[in-house]
């Protein structure tokens, strides 16, 4: 019986109890694939739904962990949220920053100090924690390092944002998940938006941007500036950065606070390479003071891999002893056969030619990268 024809003779005579059923379980039937006739073409219009679903309950999941509960979020400022970084998911802490010293100790007294010591400087518009911090230098020198350390101990909420959290491919989506952002640091304050590599994500305005890239830029900052409106907003937005000059002047002009981190001096070097080495096997021979010498120019990252590449000298070392017991072994070589079975298997101690060998292999690294060939000497095959 069609739905039609049950409605005809609704009009003529009164259904039976079973004619009553039958139209209900049509009428369920029709609605049922009604709606997923719907949510099949919604899920075909928006292929980002399934991940939406799971950027929420993340967001969930790490607003628990944080601490925060009772806060109800929006749809866009779930999928910010999704973002947030747990305190105590954070390993690196001062300790682990070597030569560094008065830098960690400016960071301390001017952007953590007010965020710990906030119910003193309630009642100032003056003692407040900046609107922005920029940590500026070349790459390797620990600014990325610094912002973890720098979450880990002012015991703010910390979000962050990349590029890709903002973008969107549909019209005007950027421009809500950027208010999302401001918006969700202001109901979890006191909060840390930190934005690596801020120079590709707020880099200089210029006629050949996209309008959507444009109205973003343009947002962000309104929005940054609105966050003044309230004398004792406690969210500080965190860039770092190795090319400064590509920054948005009108951003440079919202970070008043700046830290340049340079190349680490002689001392400085020694101070990074005893960290790194501490609770190493080392010879007594070990002179990092030498080392540090050798190393004018070296970066903290790369001190950090000369000793990793030196510390595998020894993994080799012990591999191909290994291989020559056993080849004496399958040889029937009695005189080793005899060595101590008993032997400790354990790395040899770190020495100084393992480290002098690992430099002498990043200065040929270093200046193979280095070298750009010429018209008058074009590079071989």
């Amino acid at each position: 019986m069609l739905l039609g024809e049950v409605s005809k003779d609704l009009l003529t005579r009164p259904l039976t109890r079973n004619e009553v059923f039958a139209v209900l379980l049509r009428l369920t039937v029709f609605g049922a694939a009604t709606y997923f006739s719907i949510k099949w073409v919604s899920d075909a219009l928006d292929p980002t739904r399934k991940q939406r679903i799971q950027l929420k309950k993340k967001a969930e999941h790490l607003m628990k962990q944080i601490g925060v509960e009772g806060v109800k979020l929006a749809e866009h400022e779930m999928i910010i949220a999704a973002h947030l970084v747990v305190p105590k998911d954070i390993k690196v802490t001062w300790k682990d920053i070597a030569g560094l010293d008065e830098m960690v100790s400016e960071l301390q007294d001017t952007v953590i100090l007010p965020f710990q010591r906030r119910h003193l400087l309630q009642h100032s518009r003056l003692c407040q924690p900046p609107r922005g911090v920029l940590l500026y230098g070349p790459p390797g020198c620990g600014k990325t390092l610094l912002a973890k350390a720098t979450a880990q101990a002012s015991g703010c909420r910390f979000i962050n944002l990349q590029a890709s959290t903002l973008t969107d491919k549909w019209y005007g989506e950027s421009q809500k998940l950027t208010a999302a952002v401001f918006s969700l640091a202001t109901k979890l304050q006191p909060c840390i938006i930190f934005i690596d590599e801020i120079d590709a994500f707020l880099r200089n305005r210029s006629e050949a941007d996209h309008e959507a890239t444009a109205m973003m830029k343009a947002e962000f900052m309104s929005l940054w500036d609105g966050l003044e409106t309230g004398t004792n907003c406690q969210v500080m937005v965190l860039g770092a950065t190795n090319r400064p000059q590509d920054v948005d002047p009108a951003i440079l002009r919202r970070m008043p606070t700046t830290f340049q981190i340079g190349l680490p001096t002689q001392r400085q070097r020694q101070d990074i390479l005893k960290l790194i080495l501490a609770g190493e096997n080392m010879s007594n021979a070990v002179n990092l003071k030498e080392l540090a010498e050798k190393t004018k120019g070296y970066s903290g990252s790369d001190l950090r891999e000369l000793c990793r590449d030196a510390a595998m000298y020894r993994v080799r070392d012990y591999v191909r002893k290994q291989q020559m017991k056993q080849i004496a072994w399958m040889l029937h070589d009695t005189d080793s056969g005899e060595e101590s079975d008993l032997e400790e298997e354990r790395l040899r101690p770190l020495t100084q030619l393992d480290l002098l060998f690992a430099l002498e292999k990043m200065e040929e690294s270093k200046g193979a990268s280095t070298a750009v060939p010429t018209l008058e000497e074009p590079a071989l095959d």
